[in-house]
């Protein structure tokens, strides 16, 4: 089975390749590209169009690789034990499997999702390593090794906020997600908005990608923020003359909380706006 996109996803065709040849190699997907691009949202998308079970773990900057395999709660046996509980016997109850042992552990084969990996420990990927490479590791507190019935197929994200180890980069498929240009951008907006109006995409999409090329800005608008401010467009019933407005006391977009997501961005607009004006004034 192979991977072409799904009715709520659009894939571009070196997307699709990359994710394929993952497959076909069984090698993990390392997906990066801006935040908001569809990274997490495409292991979802892979696992129900190949029809397979997802297991997501998503990663905090406290997060270590041993919380991917098992945790072992000493503290609840202990307890446990002081209370006389018959289960204090059998330490298996207090070993909690983590995803990938979830993942390896599945009937069917599963999809794993390792999401923003960068937020951890720069350790952490290296930790990981050998569970990956072998699709095995082993559990102490009860003697045993947890095999993958059937080797998962993995996608790790990353936002590029750490370098990952060269280790960890040598063993997996690498794909960087571009920022969609316009036409992909509209089939995207089609799949979310399929009754929404091709005047409002066109002006709104013409307004972010300017919005996008201002220099200076902190954070970009991302896919998702267009389509918040598509939903809010068409909610609030915006007029779509106020978006084609050349007028510079209007540079800020309406609604543009949608879209600026820092008081440095919106200041960095009314300071563009102010000099359109006296710029315009000195004419």
């Amino acid at each position: 089975m192979k991977f072409s996109g799904s009715r709520t996803y659009v894939a571009t065709e070196d997307l699709m390749v990359a994710v394929n040849a993952a497959v076909a190699l069984e090698r993990p997907l390392l997906v990066k590209g801006e935040p908001g691009t569809g990274k997490t949202v495409l292991a979802q998308e892979v696992a129900e169009a190949l029809g397979k079970p997802l297991f997501s773990w998503h990663i905090k900057s406290t997060t270590k690789a041993q919380h991917g395999l098992y945790e072992y709660d000493a503290v609840a046996r202990l307890r446990d034990g002081q209370l006389g509980e018959a289960r204090v016997h059998d330490i298996a109850n207090y070993i909690k499997p983590g995803r990938l042992w979830q993942a390896f552990d599945s009937e069917a084969q599963a999809v794993l999702l390792i999401d923003e990996i960068d937020k951890a420990d720069i350790e952490f990927p290296n930790d990981l390593l050998l569970e990956l490479d072998r699709m095995e590791f082993y559990v102490y507190e009860l003697q045993k090794t947890v095999k993958a019935r059937h080797r998962p197929v993995v996608f790790i994200t990353s936002n590029n906020e750490k370098e990952l180890p060269d280790a960890f980069l040598r063993r997996c498929f690498f794909h960087y997600i571009r920022f969609p240009d316009r036409e992909t951008m509209r089939r995207i907006v089609a799949v979310h908005y399929p009754q929404i109006q091709e005047n409002l995409v066109r002006e709104a999409m013409n307004v972010f990608y300017e919005l996008r090329d201002v220099p200076g800005l902190k954070k970009r608008p991302s896919t998702s923020e267009l389509l918040d401010w598509l939903k809010l467009l068409m909610v609030e019933d915006i007029p779509i003359e106020a978006l084609r407005s050349k007028d510079s006391t209007k540079a800020i977009p309406p609604l543009y909380g949608a879209l600026l997501k820092s008081e440095q961005d919106v200041h960095l607009f009314e300071r563009l706006a102010f000099m359109a004006r006296r710029e315009r004034g000195g004419h």
